[in-house]
Formats: C-alpha cells, structure tokens, sequence
C-alpha cells in the first residue's frame, strides 16, 4: 500500500507540473494573439463558464470518490448499481446546466458580461458539461481504486488536444473578431473535454469486470438519499462561492469603466482586467504548483493523524507544512519583485503587467499559505470555518470593487486583492491554531524565509546588473538561479535543514 501511495503521488506530481507547464505556455500563446481585451473578454466568458461547470461537476465528484469507495470496500455488486446512479445523476445535473447556461447565453453577454460579443463562445462551451460531469465520476471511480493512471492520461492527451485544436481553429480566423476568436477557443475546449471523457469511458470499460465481478449488479443501499446527502451541501456552498466568484469578475470591468469613462471607457477597462487576470495571475500562481507535491503527501498524513489522535506526529505534520510552504511561496514572491518587470515585458511586452506583478508579489506567501491552510483544515474537519471565510471574504471583494474600482481603478482593486488575500490567510491561520493549539514559530516560519529573501534578491539583481544583460532572457535566468542558490543557502543555515530532515524521517508518536 505504501509502494502504491508513493508511486501515485510521483505520477501525480510529474503530470501536474507538465500540464502547468504546457497550460502556461497556452495561457501566453493565447494573450500575445488575443491582445489585452481579447484575454479580458476570454476570462469574463470563464469566469461565467465556472459557474456551470461547478454545477454539473463538484457534487458529483465528491460523491463518486466517496460512494464508490464505501461499496467497493464491501459490496462490489452494489457499487455497479452505484455506478449507474452516479453517472445517471452526472448526465442529467451536465445537461441541465449545459441547456441553462445555452439558454441564457444572450441575457448573460449583453446584460452581466457587458459585451454581446461573449454570446457565442457562451454557446460553445456549452455541450462540453455533460461530459465533465460524466468524466468527473469516472475519476471518482478510478481514485476510489487507488489508479490514478487513467486520470492523468485522459487529462494530458485533453491538454494535448485542446492546445493543438485551438492553435488549429485560431489559424484558420486569423483577422477576425474577438468574438470569433474567443468563440473558435471555447469550442477547442469543448471538443477536448468530450475527448476527455471518451477516453475515461474506454478506461472503465476495461476496468469495470476487475472492479464489480461478473455478476449481476445489485441496487445499492439507500443510494439515492446517501447520494443526495453528499449532493445538495457540496453543491450549494461551491455554487454560492463560484456564482459571488463571478459576479466580483463580472463587476470589475463595469466600475473600472466608470473610472476610465474619459480614458476609453470600457475597451480600456477590459484591456486592464485581460492583463490583471489573463497574464498576470497565471504568472502568480504557477509556482504552486511545486506545492502539489507536499499537498499530496501531507494532507492525508495530517487527516489520519488528526482521527487516529496522534498529537505529536499533528504537529509536526503541520510544522513541516508550514515551513516548507512559506520557504517556497516567499522564494516565489521575491523572484516575482525583483524580476517581474522584466518577466512580463519578454512574455508579454506589457509594461502594465510589471507593475500589477511587482504589487502583488509581496503577497505571494498568503496566497499560497491560505490555500495550504484550507486544506489542512478541511483535513481536521473545519471545511464549514474555510467556507465562511471565503463567502465574507468574497462579499468583502465584491463591497470593495463597488466602492473603490470607480474611484482609485484598478488601484482600488489591487488594494482589494491585497486586504482580501491577508484577511483570509490570518482568519485560517487563527482558526488552525485555535483547534490543533499548534506553538507558533514566528522566526522559523515567517522571520528566516524573509530574512534569506531580501539579500538573494539583491544579490541576484547586482550580479545580473554587473553582467550588462539584466533585462534579457540570459539575464533573467541567472539572475532567477542565484537568487535560488543564495536564498536555498540562507535558508538552510536559518534552519530549512530541520524541515527538510523531517520529511525523510517518521519519529514515532508520542501522544
């Protein structure tokens, strides 16, 4: 069981680095063709998108891994009258939101969105949710049988197809509108996601005579209400935190264009929130993913050490959690301060993508901290405490862009990423202390990451400079290595070691 843990969690680490990579160099590709208000537009059509998608998709991929494990474990020929539950409840929540989303694809573009352009990259992205729903409850399955091969395969060949399609069908509208444009993307997606599920849909097939026997499935105990009890509280708080998700984006370019009413108005306002959200975020967030890693392997470690009472190996689990979380993301955040300008202006020769990823870099490590805290919580079982954050802190971001973004522009917005990312990291960090009663190490955790930080960067930016080749690819990279080198160094002799040595070394428990 051990060899299989480990194996899964190097298979997925190996996959989510390559389809950040590969989905980086998408996101790029995309805002150099799209330009600034071609990429607003496309985020503003996602972000409406998601709604959907976490209605046809986030209830029933709880309950597949949840419900497919439980029978397994003791009646496989019940988890084959589970399985057609399941996907029956899969197809019919997909379509219902494909026809709702399709439905409303006008009302939504001119009226929410703001730009009746949206309206058929809208009706594109449509048939692609039944079969999201339907592949999310074949990965349910196949995780609930500890294979995460069928899973990482479908969704790299997805990746594949969706880049090689949408490259394809951009081609072929060179000059056209963004409309169009946004549109030939959505359908790329559309076409990948069906691929996607096809291929999920071949694995099970072979998988499934292994899995349930060759008996005739049996119905599963009270599967509609054990269903349905997983369903609806899934579905409602992701539906509410997706749908206040969505209005804050649709908001923001319709108070940023009261700002700049004399500075081109909307088109000038979509072109802000394209580069904010399409190339810097992107950018922002891409070195979490050397996160996934640790959050593979912790965060089961933390859930059975939590049940099983183990106090001692909790918090050390946490401890390491901690440390290496905030040794990455402030390593992250420096690179991103002192090398943001010149990242942004050889991706994506944006000046104003520079400055947006010099402001927020400080931040960095409370993104990442807060998402790394989420999940230890949902772990201990507070995911009711997580959520009412999240829902204040996205009625707080909504309140904030209404007051602020007419009047400051998108410098009331980055002040409102900025407050908003803080409130919700120390909330999460408070309530974690409060339930594990954890010994803060303010030195260990937040002093020696920043205390390694300031002189790597530093130092990296002078030996650049000295080279004459700064603000080149050649500079950059050096500049990006030394600043590694230096920072790992620092960091080692103010006690990274100790972190380090704990993941290679289970010390026995003492409760």
């Amino acid at each position: 069981m051990r060899q299989s843990y480990v194996k899964n969690a190097a298979i997925l680490t190996a996959s989510s680095l390559i389809l950040r990579v590969a989905g980086m160099g998408f996101r790029i590709y995309l805002a150099n063709l799209l330009g600034e208000q071609g990429v607003g537009l496309y985020e503003l059509i996602l972000a409406f998108y998601a709604v959907f998608i976490t209605l046809a998709t986030s209830g029933v991929s709880v309950a597949s891994t949840r419900l497919f494990t439980e029978e397994l474990s003791r009646r496989p020929a019940a988890a084959k009258g589970m399985a057609r539950l399941l996907c029956g409840a899969a197809i019919g929540l997909g379509s219902l939101a494909a026809a709702v989303q399709w439905a409303l694809a006008d009302v939504a573009a001119q009226y929410w969105l703001g730009d009746i352009r949206a309206a058929g990259a809208i009706r594109a992205a449509a048939p692609s949710l039944p079969f999201m729903a339907l592949a999310a409850v074949l990965r349910g399955f196949f995780l609930a049988r500890r294979r995460v091969e069928p899973n990482v395969c479908s969704q790299l060949i997805e990746q594949a197809v969706r880049i090689l399609l949408v490259v394809a069908l951009l081609a072929q509208t060179e000059g056209q509108g963004l409309g169009t444009r946004c549109m030939v993307v959505l359908l790329g997606s559309s076409a990948s996601e069906m691929i996607s599920a096809a291929i999920m849909l071949a694995f099970y097939g072979g998988a499934r005579g292994t899995a349930f026997g060759t008996g005739k499935g049996e119905r599963p105990s009270n599967g509609p209400s054990r269903l349905w009890a997983i369903l609806w509280p899934v579905e409602g708080s992701r539906c509410l935190s997706s749908g206040l998700h969505t209005a804050e984006n649709m908001l923001v370019p319709a108070c940023l264009a009261l700002f700049l009413v004399d500075a081109g108005g909307r088109g000038t306002a979509l072109a802000q929130y394209g580069v904010l959200k399409g190339m810097v975020m992107p950018l922002l967030f891409f070195p979490f993913g050397l996160m996934g890693t640790l959050a593979t392997l912790l965060m089961p470690e933390i859930t059975e050490a939590h049940v099983c009472g183990r106090h001692t190996q909790l918090m050390r689990l946490l401890n390491r959690m901690m440390t290496l979380t905030m040794f990455v993301s402030v390593l992250a955040g420096a690179v991103f301060c002192a090398w943001g300008k010149t990242l942004a202006i050889l991706l994506y020769q944006s000046k104003e993508a520079g400055f947006y990823l010099c402001v927020l870099a400080p931040v960095m490590p409370m993104m990442y901290l807060e998402s790394m805290l989420d999940g230890a919580l949902k772990g201990l079982g507070e995911q009711k405490a997580g959520f009412g954050y999240t829902v204040w802190d996205s009625v707080f971001r909504i309140a904030g862009v209404i007051v602020l973004l007419p009047h400051f522009g998108m410098k009331g917005f980055l002040f409102v990423m900025l407050y908003s990312n803080t409130f919700t990291c120390l909330m999460n960090f408070r309530r974690l202390v409060q339930v594990t009663h954890i010994p803060v190490r303010v030195f260990g955790w937040f002093g020696a990451p920043c205390l390694a930080a300031v002189p790597a960067a530093l130092l990296s930016l002078r030996a650049a400079g000295a080279l004459g080749n700064a603000e080149s690819w050649p500079g950059l990279i050096l500049g990006c290595c030394i600043m590694g080198v230096a920072y790992f160094l620092l960091s080692w002799k103010l006690g990274l070691s100790e972190a380090l040595q704990g993941l290679r070394k289970k010390q026995p428990d003492t409760r």
